[in-house]
């Protein structure tokens, strides 16, 4: 078959990540240390005068190979179909990449053997790695498609059913020939006068033996579900790829999903990239390194300190509770430092102004920069929140919006974060000018999620609060 060489891609792909996983060791290395045998007194411990074996950085080389292998299995990286997108594969193995560091990196913490490495040479082989990764990547994914669009490493395929379905079908193959699709023709017990018309049903199995078809697409909407059966079985038994096609044209969802329900297929028109459990952990894991990392090394002197400043202010508790949703609109308590006045007036204000006369000093200070945010931090370790996703809304602003700005619950899909997609768009306040974007851009962020998208958020956020932002009060 034309395609019989597409079994080998995904091991040059494999082969390649790993030699430019270890190249890019070596020149991380070199640059630190100008020789791959350093003899200076400062590196006397890197000599390789003592045998490769006594070199800790042998060890570390093994393990980033080890981890890099077990990491590609688990992730799966190099199950690329034709039609993939390049941002699709780049983003997948941005986050390896990103899972590979930090499991590099704790595992040097937990042996406390972090003090004999080079911390330069570590974050120059990242560095080098993902530059290097990412273009190999480009390359080769063009030149595959250049390949194929010259009529190489092709595919063939017929269609059963003829109809407006099966019609866009060849459109889309005829208008994109670098993904190496070759359409034989149409089979159909209706239409066979149709250009391209092969035959009808029936000689369909001994059309396919005896032109080495390697995909068969079969439209629902023209095919009687018995017959279905008895193609998949057939094809099955020749081992010829059966795809079955139905029409969902005029779906607005782009987030559909198969499920099974034991024998029973079932799609799921709302679905996220979060609904997957490995994305779950990585961005749980994520969140509590993070909120770790903040809470032992900046809570510790910063909290006092707020504390203290608020006390001196005015009267009344350091934090605020206030109950808000989260994922699957379930409520928990959320936390800030308080910047208001404690009055005996609880009628619930839905907007706050430039001026409002319940903020105190030092809370129009914290909350001009975000600190009042901070311990959102604890909400986020005990799992309630997320760094990154919609901001969670006041019960009181629910109820109001929930009625005026369509698919806003939408935004509880996923759990919601102290920052997000729409506050580094200046998308800020309860009022209806902003609430429409906001939920618009929260939904995008769910469907297009990933944790390339959420180090952009906190990169933005942090560039955001370093310039200040006009919105914010």
């Amino acid at each position: 078959m034309s395609s019989r060489y597409s079994q080998y891609i995904k091991y040059i792909h494999a082969i390649g990540d790993l030699l430019i996983l270890n190249l890019s060791f070596a020149a991380a290395f070199l640059l630190k240390f100008r020789v791959f045998n350093p003899s200076h007194e400062d590196y006397d411990r890197f000599n390789f005068a003592e045998g490769l074996l006594g070199n800790p950085y042998f060890y570390s080389i093994i393990l980033f190979n080890l981890t890099w292998i077990v990491l590609t299995i688990l992730f799966k990286p190099y199950k690329i179909s034709r039609i993939s997108r390049l941002i699709t594969v780049l983003r997948n193995h941005m986050t390896i990449i990103i899972v590979h560091l930090f499991t590099v990196a704790s595992f040097w913490f937990l042996l406390k053997s972090q003090a004999i490495y080079s911390r330069e040479q570590f974050f120059t082989s990242y560095l080098i790695f993902a530059i290097l990764l990412f273009s190999w990547k480009v390359v080769f994914h063009y030149l595959l498609r250049a390949y194929r669009k010259q009529g190489f490493n092709f595919r063939s395929v017929v269609v059963v059913g003829y109809g407006d379905l099966s019609l866009e079908l060849q459109h889309y193959f005829s208008s994109h020939p670098e993904f190496g699709f070759k359409l034989l023709g149409f089979f159909d017990n209706e239409n066979s006068n149709a250009n391209k018309m092969l035959g009808n049903f029936n000689d369909i199995q001994s059309y396919v033996i005896e032109n080495e078809v390697d995909d068969i697409y079969c439209c629902l909407p023209y095919v009687e579900h018995s017959f279905v059966k008895k193609l998949i079985d057939f094809g099955d038994s020749n081992l010829i790829k059966i795809k079955l096609l139905t029409d969902f044209r005029g779906f607005s969802s782009k987030s559909i999903t198969l499920e099974r329900y034991d024998a029973i297929p079932v799609l799921n028109v709302s679905s996220t990239p979060l609904d997957e459990n490995k994305n779950r952990v990585i961005k749980r894991t994520f969140d509590v390194l993070f909120s770790s990392a903040l809470i032992l090394l900046v809570f510790s002197w910063l909290f006092p300190l707020i504390a203290l400043l608020i006390k001196l202010d005015s009267k009344g508790p350091v934090f605020f509770k206030q109950m808000r949703r989260g994922k699957d609109g379930k409520e928990f308590g959320c936390y800030k430092f308080r910047s208001m006045y404690i009055s005996d007036n609880n009628e619930f204000k839905l907007v706050n102004s430039k001026n409002d006369s319940r903020i105190t000093k030092i809370g129009a200070f914290l909350r001009k920069t975000s600190l009042d945010e901070l311990p959102q931090f604890l909400n986020v370790f005990l799992g309630q929140m997320a760094v990154v996703g919609p901001r969670p809304h006041a019960l009181e602003v629910d109820k109001v919006f929930k009625r005026e700005v369509d698919k806003y619950m939408t935004r509880y899909i996923i759990k919601p974060g102290i920052t997000g997609l729409a506050q580094i768009k200046g998308f800020r306040g309860n009022d209806n000018v902003f609430m429409q974007p906001r939920v618009k851009l929260d939904r995008f962020y769910s469907r297009k999620w990933s944790m390339v998208l959420d180090f952009k958020i906190i990169f933005l956020t942090m560039s955001t609060l370093m310039k200040g932002d006009e919105n914010a009060y």
